[in-house]
């Protein structure tokens, strides 16, 4: 089912998704000090590209430095990203076999809002 959702996933939103988020962590990597939210961005794009049978956990060994970085993403495009995972997910909610769709748009939301400090792993 992991397979078919994410399949689905990838044909309506995911491979979008995968390229907004390349493309914005190419463009953090050319800028030298904006690379950890360039690797960030590589690693909601590899989730966004599958994000079924995932989930997002906190990292135990992120600091300060985290926490900081985190506050100038949420400022500068968590907050925006968010409302436009909570945009996409509520119209992917609007038929029945979006539903799930959208319950996997939201379970974006954390990770686009603070990614420093947090990992995807494998459910």
């Amino acid at each position: 089912m992991k397979t078919l959702l994410n399949i689905i996933w990838l044909v309506l939103s995911g491979f979008w998704l995968f390229l907004g988020y390349t493309l914005a962590g190419i463009i953090c990597c050319i800028l030298i000090i904006t690379i950890p939210f360039g690797l960030a961005s590589f690693r909601i794009a590899r989730y966004a590209l599958w994000p079924f049978g995932k989930r997002v956990v906190q990292r135990p060994t992120s600091g300060a430095f985290s926490f900081i970085g985190n506050v100038i993403w949420f400022i500068v495009a968590g907050l925006w990203l968010a409302i436009g995972h909570v945009v996409s997910g509520v119209a992917l909610c609007i038929t029945i076999i979006g539903i799930p769709l959208g319950i996997a748009d939201f379970k974006m939301i954390p990770v686009s809002l603070a990614p420093l400090g947090k990992e995807i792993v494998d459910v």
